[in-house]
């Protein structure tokens, strides 16, 4: 990985893009400092501190929501907005002829995220600041939870066009990478608290951080062997006699790889989970936000139970949006290419359709075992995980997608040199 790097920053046009990228970066960080004018942070502070969902949605956001900054609700509006656009792009036929409609359309529907995600960020921002926020409120007027609102929604929204301009001008994509930076940043404070958990505090044995290295060692290696296998279907192309020339002949590869879907099932699953407690702010003192509090904590059997399956439930639809196995059929058949054994066109679309899913059942139930192994054992064994699998996965996702990015782009800038 550190290879990749020092080569990519030898190539000018590369370096940029690396300096852009962490410039970009610098100044999310920067605005997570920023507070929201007329708000207590140590009430939000104590709020977080007790309550698990918001305490990984505080990693999540960089340690942004417990001090409550401008950047509080970070670009989990954006996410939802991403679920619903792809939930609805399969829904409506207008939004699928966009989305086959190549560059243009596919504009077009991320600006209706966009719009979408300004709906949806002020909605939860009014929710935040009246529930969660109320006893923080200095000003608990209209005026008052008006500006707070605002000033969260402008941040969302901030924070999504520095994603945005990440991904085209810089390296990797930007919503990830914010999302790693944040739960990188909360990294020192996890270790400085396990630390005094052991040896100051002493309510932790001081054998359990070897345990909890081990683990976490455990847990990236499996990551990164996960995330790098894959399965090659063999493809045969006929060959073909014009004149006196034979064309094709030879023989490749469809790459099929096991987690296909990277971390997008774990982020989405987790702004998904949140949508209860965020909802439940609009009905304090009731028996529903009672039941949202009791049964979404993260150490509930309910909120384990549904994390798997929406984690399950997303690399599925990942999987289905972005792997076209009749489109690979066709292509394949219009061109000579067959896998051996198998006729081409529809038996060629099935057998790869039943190879994907094979490959996503796989690839899912070890998304959904990394994120609630670590959960169940700290509920087991009372050790603290401030970092569960559910950011282990994140960074590990993130970085390996980042590096291959790199990768793919120091090849191509090979190729270009090798041709002029």
């Amino acid at each position: 990985m550190l290879n990749t790097f020092k080569s990519a920053w030898k190539i000018e046009d590369l370096r940029k893009k690396i300096i852009y990228t962490l410039l970009m970066l610098f100044v999310y960080r920067l605005g997570s400092f920023i507070p929201v004018p007329g708000i207590d942070s140590s009430y939000m502070q104590e709020l977080v501190s007790t309550n698990t969902l918001l305490g990984l949605l505080d990693i999540i956001s960089g340690g942004a929501f417990a001090n409550f900054t401008v950047f509080a609700m970070g670009i989990t509006p954006y996410i939802n907005s991403s679920i619903i656009m792809n939930l609805l792009t399969v829904a409506i036929p207008r939004l699928e002829q966009l989305a086959k409609e190549g560059e243009e359309g596919r504009k077009k529907i991320a600006q209706y995220s966009r719009y979408l995600t300004v709906i949806l960020a002020f909605v939860q921002a009014i929710g935040i600041t009246y529930g969660l926020a109320q006893n923080a409120l200095e000003n608990r007027t209209f005026i008052g939870y008006i500006v707070v609102a605002l000033t969260l929604t402008a941040g969302t929204a901030f924070l999504m066009w520095l994603g945005e301009q990440i991904t085209d001008k810089g390296i990797g994509n930007g919503i990830s990478l914010i999302i790693f930076t944040s739960i990188v940043s909360r990294l020192p404070i996890a270790v400085v608290s396990l630390w005094q958990l052991a040896f100051v505090v002493k309510t932790m044995s001081p054998w359990s951080l070897p345990v909890i290295l081990i683990f976490a060692v455990v847990m990236i290696t499996g990551v990164i062997f996960v995330d790098s296998g894959e399965r090659r279907i063999p493809v045969q192309y006929s060959k073909r006699v014009v004149g006196r020339k034979v064309y094709g002949g030879q023989s490749t590869h469809i790459p099929m790889k096991v987690n296909s879907s990277g971390v997008l099932p774990i982020i989405f699953a987790v702004s998904i989970l949140s949508l209860p407690q965020i909802i439940a702010q609009f009905f304090p003192g009731t028996g529903f936000y009672a039941w949202v509090d009791k049964n979404f904590d993260q150490s509930g059997v309910l909120y384990g139970v549904l994390y798997a399956l929406f984690i399950i439930f997303f690399t599925f639809f990942y999987t289905q949006i972005s792997f076209n196995p009749v489109e690979i059929a066709n292509n394949l058949k219009q061109y000579g290419g067959f896998v051996q054994g198998i006729r081409p066109g529809r038996p060629t679309a099935e057998y790869l359709m039943r190879i994907s899913n094979r490959m996503t059942l796989v690839g899912s139930l070890f998304l959904a075992a990394v994120a609630i192994v670590p959960i169940a054992a700290a509920g087991a064994s009372g050790i603290p995980m401030y970092f569960g699998g559910t950011a282990v996965l994140i960074v590990v996702g993130v970085a390996l997608e980042t590096v291959k990015q790199l990768e793919a782009q120091m090849l191509m800038r090979h190729y270009r040199g090798f041709l002029k």
